[in-house]
């Protein structure tokens, strides 16, 4: 399936959560502020987060300073 992360296209399995594609990314949930079709969605909702074909997503690193 289908879905689109920071305006570039992405071929996932079926199934795969937010956390898992996020992984496949090289970041992690507790990093990274997250916006799923329009919603800000909590770190503690990665896991439990299952991606659908068409989604879109907004992924924006975390920096201190």
């Amino acid at each position: 399936m289908k879905i689109v992360a920071n305006g570039e296209h992405f071929e996932i399995e079926e199934g795969s959560s937010l956390s898992q594609f996020l992984e496949s990314l090289g970041k992690r949930a507790g990093m990274v502020v997250v916006e799923l079709n329009g919603e800000a969605l909590s770190p503690s909702e990665a896991d439990s987060t299952i991606l659908d074909d068409g989604d879109s997503l907004e992924v924006v690193q975390i920096v201190a300073g």
